[in-house]
């Protein structure tokens, strides 16, 4: 069985190795690329599952190369960094980033995101499922079969991270989840306090679906519990 295909663009040669190395031990094809500009021309020729991104890369960094692939692309993006601030984290997650490894990183941790994060985008993109589920809510409309989201029949674009957290929230209307539980139930990871990597996805998701993202119809915040789609 021919397993997904996976494009690791970064500027130092044996961090591209060393990933490739590990990759090809699970059985995953691989592309290379040393900067933003070559991996944009690779996507244009090949079909790919999952994207492993440096940030810091000559000619074109991985913010601006996140930037251009999410304007037609929704498979999965990891991000690697030497830095490991929050505002750097947020960055690249308000960019389009699904997951972000700081650098140096356990190639083996760094499998087990890709892993997961494969078997999500797989699952939601499976065009042959028997089991169209369509959720409609006052405009919006999601298809979890083909991962498909729009609003006023237009189209919206999620990334994957961000498909899991609004289809979370939607197929359970009215109920509040805390922001501990979005976490633990979409990055099925335990959760902790001080990481506010929900609240950016929440952020990006209200840009992308609401009128006026600070006066939001579909994603409710409940002050010190957490957000609930409206009913």
């Amino acid at each position: 069985m021919v397993k997904e295909t996976i494009l690791i663009v970064d500027d130092e040669k044996e961090i591209r190795k060393l990933i490739d190395i590990y990759l090809k031990n699970e059985g995953y094809n691989t592309l290379l690329a040393e900067n933003g500009e070559e991996a944009l021309k690779l996507l244009e020729n090949n079909e790919v599952h999952l994207i492993v991104l440096d940030i810091m890369m000559p000619k074109m960094d991985g913010i601006e190369a996140c930037l251009k692939i999410r304007e037609d692309r929704s498979m999965p993006i990891i991000m690697l960094s030497a830095k490991s601030e929050d505002m750097d984290k947020i960055m690249g997650l308000t960019t389009g980033a699904d997951d972000y490894l700081t650098k140096p990183f356990n190639p083996l941790e760094l499998v087990a995101r890709i892993k997961s994060q494969l078997r999500r985008y797989i699952i939601f993109n499976d065009k042959k499922s028997i089991n169209t589920s369509l959720i409609e809510v006052d405009g919006l409309t999601m298809d979890i079969e083909t991962h498909e989201v729009r609003v006023n029949d237009e189209e919206v674009k999620l990334t994957p991270r961000e498909f899991d957290i609004l289809k979370l929230l939607a197929q359970n209307k009215g109920i509040v989840f805390s922001t501990e539980k979005i976490y633990e139930t979409v990055w099925g990871e335990e959760f902790f306090g001080s990481d506010n990597t929900v609240m950016v996805h929440i952020r990006k998701i209200r840009e992308k679906i609401e009128e006026n993202s600070r006066k939001p119809r579909y994603i409710k915040t409940v002050w010190g519990v957490g957000y609930k789609f409206e009913a």
